[in-house]
């Protein structure tokens, strides 16, 4: 989905003020709670990968900006162009936002997931559980469309944007980033289902309910807990829930 301009991550990220990239991305192990995050990442295709290499090739969670991009070099990314993750729908996307801003319409971030090509709130993210019941999360995003450059979304923050433990699952969010931030919803998602009992889906819808009720802001998660049950829910006005029922089909035993 990184390769895939339809979304907000990799190529077809959105863009900052300055009309920049700047991508983030994390990815988490539920078996060791190892897990490797990334922003302020640049002229790379893959942020993700970016994430799984901080992960398994150092001490640290956690890599930012020139730091992050040193050691995808050193690690052999092919480093492209400047400006050739931009792309002509966030170009747009940017200038509408600029619009917007001027007349005082957008408060939050349009966090509205789906194909349109006039609504860039398209973070990535996956769920996955094996026979064994190992579970991994992983998130990828550009961010949200006129942020400052230097902002930090909740994509690479741990219990924000990704969080999972083998004990009682894994989720990966989408939406506001600085509303998913101050509500922890990862992590509040997956001690739902800890301390309450809460299956997969009734946490997630409580958890981004509570979420919106209390900050405003709105996004959503997807779920999957230790029993390998699916939960799905957001407070956008949308979210590529076709596409996630179909993928609630296929949990594929490895």
């Amino acid at each position: 989905m990184e390769l895939d301009g339809d979304f907000n991550a990799g190529y077809g990220s959105v863009l900052t003020t300055e009309k920049t990239v700047e991508m983030e991305a994390s990815v988490m192990d539920g078996k060791t709670l190892k897990a490797g995050c990334v922003t302020g990442v640049v002229d790379i295709m893959h942020p993700i990968t970016a994430a799984r290499k901080v992960m398994e090739k150092t001490p640290h969670n956690f890599l930012g900006f020139h730091g992050a991009n040193n050691f995808v070099r050193q690690q052999g990314f092919e480093i492209l162009k400047p400006d050739a993750l931009v792309t002509d729908q966030a170009l747009d996307a940017l200038e509408n936002w600029k619009e917007e801003q001027k007349t005082g319409i957008t408060k939050f971030a349009k966090t509205e997931i789906g194909h349109r090509k006039d609504e860039r709130g398209d973070t990535v993210g996956a769920v996955a559980i094996d026979q064994y019941g190992n579970i991994a999360v992983a998130t990828s995003t550009g961010g949200i469309t006129g942020k400052l450059p230097g902002r930090i979304g909740d994509t690479p923050v741990l219990g924000g944007g990704t969080y999972c433990d083998n004990r009682y699952g894994g989720v990966s969010t989408t939406g506001h980033g600085e509303t998913i931030m101050k509500a922890c919803l990862a992590h509040d998602i997956v001690k739902r289902i800890d301390y309450l009992g809460e299956d997969a889906q009734t946490a997630t819808e409580t958890a981004c309910k509570n979420m919106t009720d209390r900050f405003l802001g709105t996004g959503g998660a997807i779920t999957i807990d230790s029993k390998g049950k699916v939960g799905i829910s957001f407070t956008s006005r949308r979210m590529v829930s076709k596409q996630l029922e179909r993928y609630e089909q296929k949990i594929i035993k490895i």
